[in-house]
């Protein structure tokens, strides 16, 4: 029961506050239907007035689409017409412009060249040629607009060329009058008699005597550079200043110029002085030259001038732009060449020169001649070092050419007490400057000290006794004085005589050889001198750069300084050439013996006087040699070479006659006869020096230079000798025999000799 109750009861609040609820709802929406009706009630208004502009906006449309439509129709159709009838009136405003400008270029064209007609008629120059530029100007720009072609163009070209040429005509003329040449008749020669009578005038105040007054010089230039022809006559002018003035001035040292005021000209011409030097120094060079620039720049020179494009200029600046450079070549080569010293004592003098050329550089650059920074005269003056050495290097190079082109047989005897005009060397300590005396021996005389004791020969390092080309000799002594010329010069000039001096040897090596091939080939003295020559050249090459080296400067004082490496090469040089002689002769000296007939069948007497004749002809030549070279060669080349040529021939006689098969007993006895010539008769070609008695001991030396000697003997001894003696001399391979001759050779002359007998068959044991 009690559950019941709850559950009714709880029933009831719930049906309670779902009523309260829903009443609260009804509530709350008629407060919104009352706002919406306020709300509707206050836009309805504006809706009518929104119609209402959507209405008249309709309406506009309507309007701006008639609008619209008419002017399509209508108005843009009269625009259309507008633009073209503007566009036509534009075209033709241009054409009418054209037409208008281009008229009044013709206008000023005619106007300008009427104006320069009457300007040339009253000798204004000046003002015709500016007229005619103007005019020049006018038809140009006419020329300039394309599409728009005159034929009357080309008429005005033709026109303005006229009137040009016509100005021109006349300047050239005036310019005629005042500056007037006088040239000699023969215009190419450059001799002092023709040039001589040169002459300038210039009339540049008018003669009194006349009417018309000449322009002024300075309204004929200014006329030509304004129609660009000053540059034109100007070099011409510049031409013969050069040739007829300037430059015989710098080569003709007797000439002198001498101008000449007048009241109405100015005259330069020249003066020929009686005693003249045959070279002109520099200073007396430029002082010469700067008068004629002084007076020309007085005269003429000075004139300013409007030069189209650059300005105001005068004259010489001009003139000074065209002959400069081929001035200063001319001053340089012709001038300062030949004043640059041929000795280094002599540099210091030169800086007188150097200043000469700074004060005329100077004096040519105030007025106006030169720009400030044109210097080329003064360049070369100043770098005197460098053209000392180049001047001194050139002379020493031709000289030393000359000589080794010159002849070889003019020798000079070289003995080692030979005193030869060497330089002196001062002491390397002493600190004296070094001088040349005019002659002194190079080493000094007597023995030379090796240490406390120890004393060598005063000939222990001479070159032995010998002939020697005189050029040679000479070219030894220019190496000498011109390594002596570098150690008082500087670094740079010393280290360039140095080189100076290898290449005289290196020139010598590669020269001589060339020149003098066939007579070195033909003629042995030559040939001999030659081998002197190359072996005196290698003897001095050992210490002429140490003899030096405490003279020098710094550069080669470390060693560099030598000419030890050329020895090798001279000493080939010399003994190749006479190696060569040497064939040649040895090659003779065969050709002659193999017309002997292998020294065989001597009793037949044709055979033995074709080898007698062939003995005789060895030994003339072999006399011969001997007599051209003695006295040339040192003594021991001399016994050495006469030596090897003797054995040369002994050595085939013996080789000849030892191939015989058989020789019979006169064949041995004509054999031995021959033998026996060459026995006498060989020695007596050993004649190495000039006094006869002192040539005998070396005619006694002569196994010891002629190898074959003994052997030649031995071969004359088999010939008279029997078989025992034969067997005696070998004495069981230890006799003389047995040097000379091997087993073989023995035998074979014992078969050639003797019959075949048991004897010769017991010696031909023996010999073994």
């Amino acid at each position: 029961g009690s559950l019941v109750a709850a559950v009714l009861a709880h029933s009831g609040r719930l049906d309670k506050e779902h009523l309260g609820a829903r009443v609260g709802r009804l509530s709350r929406r008629g407060e919104v239907c009352t706002m919406i009706n306020k709300k509707y009630s206050e836009f309805l208004p504006s809706m009518q007035s929104a119609e209402d502009l959507v209405a008249q906006v309709e309406g506009l449309s309507n309007n701006i689409d008639l609008l619209k439509a008419g002017i399509e129709n209508e108005v843009q159709r009269d625009l259309n017409v507008a633009v073209a009838e503007f566009t036509e009136l534009k075209q033709q405003l241009e054409r009418d412009t054209l037409v208008l400008s281009v008229l009044k270029k013709l206008q000023e064209f005619d106007t300008t060249i009427k104006e320069c007609n009457s300007a040339l008629q009253e000798k204004q120059y000046v003002a015709a040629a500016q007229q005619l530029e103007k005019a020049r100007s006018s038809l140009r720009s006419l020329e300039s607009r394309r599409g728009f072609e005159l034929k009357i163009l080309k008429a005005l070209g033709t026109e303005l060329t006229v009137q040009t040429q016509n100005l021109i005509y006349h300047l050239g003329e005036e310019w005629q009058k005042l500056i007037v040449w006088k040239l000699p008749p023969s215009k190419g020669s450059s001799s002092l008699e023709a040039v001589v009578l040169s002459e300038l005038h210039l009339y540049l105040v008018p003669p009194q005597d006349e009417d018309t007054a000449v322009p002024p010089v300075a309204a004929v230039l200014q006329a030509l550079a304004v129609l660009g022809e000053l540059h034109s006559k100007l070099k011409d002018f510049g031409h013969l200043l050069l040739q007829y003035i300037l430059k015989p001035l710098i080569s003709h040292p007797p000439l002198e110029p001498v101008p000449e005021e007048q009241p109405d000209v100015f005259i330069l011409r020249f003066r020929s002085q009686e005693l003249a030097l045959d070279e002109s120094s520099p200073m007396e060079v430029f002082e010469k030259i700067r008068l004629v620039f002084e007076v020309l720049h007085k005269h003429l020179l000075n004139v300013p001038l409007e030069q189209p494009g650059e300005g105001r200029v005068t004259l010489a600046e001009l003139l000074g732009e065209l002959i400069w450079e081929e001035l200063s070549d001319c001053l340089i080569h012709n001038c300062l060449v030949n004043s640059i010293p041929t000795n280094s004592s002599k540099l210091e003098q030169y800086k007188e020169v150097i200043e000469s050329t700074e004060e005329f550089e100077k004096a040519l650059k105030k007025m106006q001649f030169l720009k400030e920074d044109t210097t080329a005269l003064l360049k070369y003056a100043c770098n005197v070092d460098s053209h000392f050495a180049n001047k001194k290097c050139q002379d020493v190079i031709m000289a030393a050419r000359n000589l080794m082109t010159s002849e070889i047989h003019n020798t000079v005897k070289i003995t080692p007490d030979f005193s030869t005009a060497l330089p002196e060397l001062p002491d390397p300590g002493s600190g004296d400057h070094v001088k040349m005396p005019r002659g002194s021996s190079l080493v000094p005389r007597g023995t030379v000290s090796v240490g406390t004791e120890s004393r060598l020969s005063p000939l222990t390092l001479c070159l032995p006794s010998c002939r020697i080309s005189c050029s040679v000799q000479q070219l030894v002594e220019l190496a000498y004085h011109t390594l002596l010329e570098a150690t008082a010069s500087t670094d740079l000039c010393c280290v360039q005589l140095f080189d100076c001096v290898r290449n005289i040897f290196q020139l010598f090596y590669e020269v001589v050889p060339t020149y003098h091939r066939e007579n070195l080939q033909k003629l042995p003295q030559l040939a001999a001198i030659h081998h002197n020559n190359c072996m005196y050249i290698a003897h001095h090459l050992l210490t002429l750069g140490h003899q030096f080296r405490y003279h020098s400067t710094s550069v080669l004082s470390n060693g560099a300084a030598t000419f030890v490496d050329l020895v090798p090469g001279f000493r080939r040089l010399g003994m190749e050439c006479f190696l060569a002689q040497m064939r040649v002769q040895k090659g003779e000296i065969l050709e002659r013996l193999s017309s002997a007939r292998n020294f065989s069948n001597m009793d037949d007497e044709e055979n033995y006087c074709a080898a007698n004749k062939a003995i005789k002809q060895v030994l003339h030549q072999l006399r011969r040699l001997g007599m051209v070279w003695q006295d040339v060669l040192p003594v021991n080349v001399y016994c050495k070479a006469m030596g090897a040529l003797l054995n040369t021939a002994l050595a085939e006689i013996v080789t000849r006659i030892a191939a015989l098969e058989d020789i019979s007993a006169e064949d041995a006895d004509r054999l031995y006869s021959l033998c026996r010539i060459m026995v006498e008769e060989g020695p007596q070609v050993f004649t190495p020096l000039l006094e006869e008695d002192k040539n005998k001991k070396y005619q006694e030396e002569v196994p010891v230079y002629v190898q074959k000697w003994m052997t030649f003997k031995e071969l004359m001894i088999i010939l008279q000798a029997n078989l025992q003696e034969i067997v005696d001399q070998w004495a069981d391979g230890k006799g003389p025999l047995a040097e000379e001759f091997s087993a073989a050779e023995v035998k074979s002359l014992i078969r050639a000799l003797f019959q075949n007998t048991e004897r010769r068959a017991a010696a031909l044991a023996k010999i073994k």
